[in-house]
């Protein structure tokens, strides 16, 4: 008996088949083998095509049912996780109407600003609302405005990973959880915002259908069984965004349990069991992948835009030429914790959420030509990664989050033990390794929303744990040291 996980990226289409007794992943791959194009006619847009997502997912497809040889019939489930917060918009014959607005398109943020003063920030805020910025309400709105004659012909409007669900089923659903990524839920009524349809003016015959995250939203039409090679009938019983999803994936679904990557951005999500907010609105909060009228289970969503694009540029610009990410890390655990006084404030890709939208830029502080060298830039690098999601999850705190232990794929980042030593240190959390993904995830997450797991932690049982990170209270102060003079330079940057 099999699990069949898709993940639906801007970069790539993973799919993954898990062996569902065992857990063990029978057969997994990705495609395209090299970035999927993002379409962007002017500064700040980034849009796909969705038949792209649908045409890798094909091939994603094919090429696991090959690899591993297991029949149709033995897969019970599929499941399914997507980049969060773009929009998809079809017609009455579920064509799709224009290319999907992802989630890195900038272009709706003056709409959402403007929903935000207008609506209320106190309200938003409270409501769960967030800032609606650049989400999918404000793209939505961006299109009714300067799209009309497209907007005229709506039917419904969709994430990505409904379109997926869209294809594999021929039925047009939505989540809760997908709902609050796009800023359409408000989380005291317990129902669609009436205050963010009213305010843009969206019909509301626009929302599809409410499926569950977890439990049978569609079956596997016959013309896509065919197409690939499935059992018609296949239940797909699980759906959601990517970073709820990754949570799901390290078997995070309780209040005060914390979910990491560190990619090219880096993000800190946490589960919280209580309806609260930041009053200046710097991280963002949505319905977590188990969250219900009858159990608050919130995701609050820290992302730090300047992580491993850091680590990235010293590659190319600082470092050694051919030198291995590896070989970095090995040299930035040449420099003492603290990097001999320098301290790197890694802000430079772009506005940041956690300082409030301002864009304050990469800084190099203290920096001694007598007594620096290339380790203790790498360290510095790392260290002031580290710093900010300290800086972020500070915030978290504040909103009721008590964070002791923090899991994280053992990927990017996470593979460096500077990095790994720095955020137990720093935090005082133990760090968690784990051998999964987000397409893994989604497979699992079908395994429950079909009933073949009872729980999660069944369905998490035989996760792969790599490898724990314990604090060095030996090294505490010294760590808080380097952060405090990190947090200084900060400070007066902003």
């Amino acid at each position: 008996m099999y699990l069949l996980g898709y993940d639906i990226g801007s970069s790539s289409v993973k799919a993954c088949l898990v062996e569902a007794e065992s857990g063990k992943i029978a057969a997994q791959d990705f495609f395209p083998k090299v970035e999927m194009q993002i379409i962007a006619e002017k500064s700040g847009w980034a849009e796909q095509h969705p038949d792209s997502w649908w045409a890798n997912l094909k091939l994603a497809h094919e090429s696991v049912m090959k690899q591993s040889g297991v029949a149709a019939e033995e897969i019970k489930a599929i499941g399914i996780s997507w980049q969060m917060h773009g929009l998809v918009l079809v017609d009455k014959y579920k064509k799709v109407l224009r290319p999907a607005i992802i989630w890195c398109d900038s272009r709706a943020v003056p709409y959402g600003e403007k929903a935000f003063e207008v609506i209320g920030k106190e309200h938003c805020l409270s409501h769960l609302l967030n800032s609606p910025g650049n989400f999918t309400a404000a793209k939505l709105a961006w299109v009714k405005e300067n799209e009309p004659q497209v907007y005229a012909q709506i039917d419904k409007f969709m994430l990505p990973g409904d379109y997926i669900a869209m294809k594999l089923t021929d039925e047009i659903g939505v989540t809760v959880e997908g709902l609050s990524e796009g800023i359409f839920w408000d989380f005291k009524a317990n129902r669609l915002s009436e205050d963010m349809m009213d305010y843009f003016g969206f019909e509301r015959s626009f929302v599809p259908e409410i499926k569950p995250v977890f439990g049978v939203q569609g079956l596997v039409s016959t013309q896509v069984a065919a197409e690939l090679g499935l059992k018609a009938g296949t239940p797909v019983c699980y759906r959601a965004g990517d970073q709820p999803n990754n949570a799901l994936s390290l078997n995070v679904f309780n209040p005060g349990e914390i979910a990491s990557t560190a990619g090219t951005s880096g993000v800190v999500y946490g589960v919280l069991g209580q309806v609260n907010y930041d009053h200046l609105s710097r991280v963002n909060t949505f319905a977590h992948v188990n969250h219900s009228a009858e159990e608050t289970r919130l995701g609050v969503l820290l992302c730090i835009n300047g992580t491993g694009i850091l680590n990235s540029w010293i590659k190319k610009n600082i470092a050694p030429a051919g030198i291995s990410y590896n070989d970095m890390n090995s040299l930035a655990s040449k420099s003492p914790i603290g990097s001999k006084g320098l301290s790197i404030v890694p802000f430079g890709n772009g506005a940041e959420r956690i300082l409030e939208n301002k864009e304050i830029g990469c800084s190099f502080n203290g920096i001694n030509f007598n007594i620096h060298n290339q380790s203790d830039i790498m360290r510095a690098a790392q260290e002031g990664i580290v710093f900010s999601f300290q800086y972020g999850m500070e915030i978290m705190a504040e909103m009721g989050m008590d964070i002791r232990l923090i899991k994280a794929g053992n990927a990017n980042m996470f593979l460096s033990p500077v990095f790994r030593q720095t955020l137990a240190g720093v935090s005082g959390a133990s760090i968690e390794l784990y051998d999964t993904d987000g397409a893994a995830g989604a497979a699992r997450g079908a395994g429950i929303g079909a009933g073949i797991y009872a729980s999660n932690k069944e369905a998490f049982a035989n996760l792969e744990k790599l490898a724990v990170i314990e604090p060095d209270i030996s090294e505490k102060e010294t760590y808080l040291e380097a952060y405090s003079r990190w947090k200084n330079y900060l400070d007066k940057r902003l």
